[in-house]
């Protein structure tokens, strides 16, 4: 079933007729179309991308065999959208709560004064981006391959007089280069004081000696992956030794109870304790995970504010990236993707070594 045959049900499953999608995140996970300027707008039984003349031809090969037609108004695309819904009795139609602003809900209702215009679009779409399908995962999959072999890249090309903003660089360019359409995110590389910052910048001076955490992705076809490294710029004391090898167990300790139908609040606990047991109380400040897809924050979350009837269920894709922070000291993440796959079966998508690493 494809997407849209999911959003479609789910449409008709909350009563309502229509839905107009104005984000692209989620106009993308519809149409497979990666586009900003215009609306997917989908019915019970029919679907339009409206868009303007510099996408149609593009528009046109993309959806071509999806379900989608492609409609190029000429007098304003809300206008077009009004006629097209009237056209076929809809009444009650959806829109994106969580992406319409005020101003542009006000347009609406004054262009399509007869509808009944409510939210609920937004959460149609994210509750069904939460459960992956096989193309899904490939992708993610084929993502995280490119991240990996960054990875490998970087390690034999990093050399000490190296900058913060070189060893982002050479990430990005790496990836871009083998494959990718984008970087994920913007890339961490952070040494040895600024690594105490979970989400430090990537600064323009040489690689401190300490740590080196590197959080980076890739993405391709729209679909993101997400991985941390930390090694050591130097050679690692015992105190640095310490911090890395709680900060893999802890992960590991994670990764094995991983299963379906686990509580998200549970697997976050377990990590947790075993760097609070380390006696590095309050050094872990984040939650243990996120999902990861179209976006690379989205539901599930391995946190401790996670319910704790949100379960790891099949087709969920989240990063499992403990780390112990030392402020004003130093800071180390290590950080795995995985998914629940459609047989039940846990599989992580990242294959990088854990080992620990020092370049000198």
């Amino acid at each position: 079933m494809t997407h849209l045959q999911k959003f479609q049900d789910a449409l008709k499953a909350a009563g309502a007729d229509a839905a107009i999608i104005n984000s692209g995140i989620n106009q993308r996970y519809l149409s497979a179309f990666d586009f900003q300027d215009g609306y997917v707008v989908v019915a019970r039984e029919r679907a339009w991308l409206v868009t303007d003349f510099r996408y149609t031809e593009a528009a046109r090969a993309a959806c071509a065999g999806t379900g989608f037609e492609v409609s190029i108004p000429q007098g304003g695309m809300l206008k077009s959208i009004y006629a097209d819904l009237k056209g076929i009795g809809a009444k009650e139609v959806l829109v994106e709560e969580n992406d319409l602003s005020l101003s542009a809900f006000d347009t609406f209702k004054k262009i399509m004064p007869d509808f009944n215009l409510a939210g609920g679009a937004s959460a149609i779409c994210e509750k069904l981006r939460l459960f992956k399908d096989d193309e899904e995962l490939k992708l993610m999959d084929d993502a995280q391959k490119i991240t990996d072999a960054a990875f490998a890249h970087i390690v034999k090309t990093i050399k000490p007089d190296m900058t913060e903003i070189d060893v982002a660089l050479e990430l990005e360019f790496y990836m871009r280069s083998h494959g990718a359409e984008a970087e994920a995110f913007q890339t961490i590389a952070v040494s040895g004081t600024a690594s105490s910052r979970p989400h430090g910048v990537p600064r323009p001076v040489k690689l401190e000696k300490g740590f080196l955490t590197m959080d980076f992705g890739a993405r391709v076809d729209g679909y993101n992956s997400d991985m941390t490294r930390t090694i050591v710029i130097g050679k690692a004391d015992e105190d640095v030794k310490k911090v890395y090898n709680t900060v893999k167990a802890a992960q590991q300790a994670a990764l094995d109870v991983l299963k379906e139908g686990i509580s998200c609040h549970y697997v976050d606990q377990v990590a947790r304790d075993l760097i609070e047991n380390a006696g590095y109380h309050g050094c872990f400040g984040h939650g243990l995970g996120h999902g990861v897809g179209l976006l690379i924050h989205e539901a599930p979350r391995f946190s401790p504010s996670a319910p704790m009837d949100s379960l790891l269920t099949r087709g969920h894709v989240v990063t499992v990236e403990p780390g112990i922070y030392l402020e004003g000291k130093y800071g180390c993440r290590i950080e795995d993707m995985i998914c629940v796959k459609p047989d039940g079966t846990i599989y992580n998508f990242t294959k990088s070594v854990k080992d620990l690493i020092e370049i000198y």
